[in-house]
C-alpha cells in the first residue's frame, strides 16, 4: 500500500507551484486528487503530469458561482473528502498611496472571501477524522513595504483558521494553515527578465536565516503533515519560511 492509497483529496490553486507540487506527492503516494485553476491549458498541462488518478476543473476562487458548481462536482466525482488544501491564491505589491480599489478588491476575493466560502461549501463533503489546510503566507505577521494588502488578506485568513478550526471540531475535521516564505515557484522566472528575477531571490535569500529560498516540494511535504499526520493540532499556522518570522 501507498502512504495515500484511495484517499480523495481537493486541492484548489493545483494547476502549478505550491499547489502542483502538492498534488503530485499525493498522487505518487495513490490518492485520487482534483485539483482546480481558472486557466484550462494549465490544468491540462498539470494534469499530464499528475497522472490518470487526477481531475482537474476550471473554477475560479473568486466566483461564488464556480465555487458552488465546484462543490457540486466534488461531490459528483468523490462523494466525500479526506482532505482539502486551499492553496488558491494572487499576490500583488504597491506602496500605500498607490493601492487601488481594484487591487484591494481582488486580494480579498481571492486570498480571503473565495477561501472562507470554499471551506463553506465543502464542508459537508469532509469526512471525520479529515483535515483542511489553508495557505497564509510569512508577511502575515512581517510589515513590509508595500504588500500590506496582500499581508491584511492572509493575516485575515490566519484568523479564519482558528475560527474554522472551532467551528468544524464537533465534526472530527481538523483545520490548519501552512504558511510560506519565499518559494521557488518559477512565477519570478516566467514574469520578469531572467536577471531582474535572480536580483530579486538574491534580495529575499539576504532576509532569509536560512539564506535560500523553500521549495514548493518543501511546503507541500507541510501541506501533507497537516492533512494527514497532524492529528493532534488544529487551528495552529506551520511557518515553511527558512526561520524568517521565528529568527
Amino acid at each position: 500500500m501507498t502512504p495515500y492509497d484511495d484517499k480523495k483529496i481537493v486541492i484548489t490553486g493545483g494547476s502549478s507551484g505550491i499547489g502542483l507540487a502538492t498534488a503530485r506527492l499525493f498522487a505518487r503516494g495513490g490518492a485520487h486528487v482534483l485539483i482546480t485553476g481558472r486557466d484550462r491549458s494549465a490544468l491540462d498541462a498539470a494534469l499530464e503530469r499528475l497522472g490518470d488518478k487526477a481531475v482537474g476543473v476550471r473554477s475560479d476562487a473568486a466566483s461564488l458561482a464556480d465555487i458552488k458548481a465546484l462543490s457540486g462536482t466534488v461531490q459528483e466525482r468523490f462523494g466525500a473528502v479526506d482532505a482539502l488544501f486551499v492553496n488558491a491564491g494572487v499576490t500583488a505589491s504597491a506602496p500605500l498611496d498607490a493601492v487601488t480599489e481594484e487591487m484591494y478588491d481582488a486580494l480579498f476575493d481571492i486570498n480571503t472571501k473565495g477561501a472562507y466560502f470554499t471551506v463553506q461549501a465543502l464542508a459537508p463533503l469532509l469526512r471525520e477524522g479529515s483535515g483542511v489546510v489553508l495557505t497564509t503566507s510569512v508577511v502575515n505577521v512581517l510589515g513590509l513595504d508595500a504588500l500590506g494588502v496582500y499581508a491584511a488578506s492572509k493575516a485575515a485568513l490566519r484568523s479564519m483558521t482558528r475560527t474554522l478550526a472551532r467551528e468544524l471540531l464537533p465534526r472530527g475535521v481538523r483545520v490548519n494553515a501552512v504558511s510560506p516564505g519565499p518559494t521557488d515557484t518559477g512565477v519570478l522566472d516566467r514574469a520578469v527578465p531572467a536577471d531582474v528575477a535572480e536580483t530579486m531571490k538574491d534580495t529575499y535569500r539576504s532576509t532569509i536565516p536560512m539564506r535560500r529560498l523553500g521549495t514548493c516540494e518543501e511546503v507541500a511535504s507541510a501541506a501533507a503533515y497537516l492533512a494527514f499526520g497532524a492529528t493532534f493540532s488544529t487551528g495552529a499556522e506551520f511557518p515553511v519560511d527558512g526561520g524568517a518570522s521565528q529568527l
